[in-house]
């Protein structure tokens, strides 16, 4: 899922700069924060496995004091 944010957001801004150098300022704006939010939802996707596997590790922990 990872790659998969990255390659809309990358599409996206190349996109944006396609729009501005046609001069259409108003779809490279939203094709550009169409990108940032693509980019956004690859941190979070990036976040929830670090976090996953950081929950597992505690857990693992929390049972082998026991």
């Amino acid at each position: 899922m990872k790659i998969f944010w990255m390659v809309i957001a990358g599409l996206c801004v190349v996109s944006a700069g396609a729009f501005l150098l046609q001069r259409d300022f108003e779809k490279a704006f939203i094709v550009a924060v169409a990108g940032a939010i693509a980019w956004f939802l690859n941190y979070r996707v990036q976040m929830r496995e670090i976090v996953d596997q950081a929950d597992k590790d505690n857990e693992n922990d929390l049972s082998d004091e026991k």
